[in-house]
């Protein structure tokens, strides 16, 4: 069960830990986003499952989770003879704070509402109730 949001609040996060909680990553999305970061050029996803000590469907999982989220890109490569192959390089990282910074403003306005929506709904309970003291 996740941790309520008290909790994780009061918690000490990391940058990464801002990753997994915003988008749902797991610790080896952050290592593999973390490893195409530090790798000066595109990669493979055999070139990824190397540098984390994975195998490769799971790396691949990973990756795939990354490019959904947004935090790295795809590139198709053709050889001359024909076929293809894919390589994986990390979005700009400027981009990807403004998505987080829309999606956690998103994410105010909408707890916003609800507040207002339980305000409304509780503040109008028969005055004759019974005032519970804390």
């Amino acid at each position: 069960m996740a941790d309520p949001m008290a909790e994780q609040l009061q918690r000490d996060m990391q940058c990464e830990g801002l990753l997994e909680c915003i988008h749902g990553l797991k610790r080896l999305d952050t290592e593999c986003f973390q490893a195409m970061v530090e790798h000066d050029e595109p990669m493979t996803i055999d070139e990824v499952a190397e540098r984390v000590d994975r195998e490769r469907s799971t790396a691949y999982r990973s990756i795939q989770r990354l490019l959904q989220s947004g935090f790295i890109q795809k590139d198709q490569i053709n050889y001359d003879q024909g076929g293809y192959y894919h390589v994986y390089y990390p979005t700009d990282p400027s981009q990807i704070a403004g998505d987080m910074r829309r999606m956690l403003n998103d994410w105010y306005a909408k707890m916003g509402l609800l507040i207002q929506e339980f305000e409304d709904k509780y503040e109008h309970v028969d005055d004759g109730a019974a005032v519970v003291d804390s």
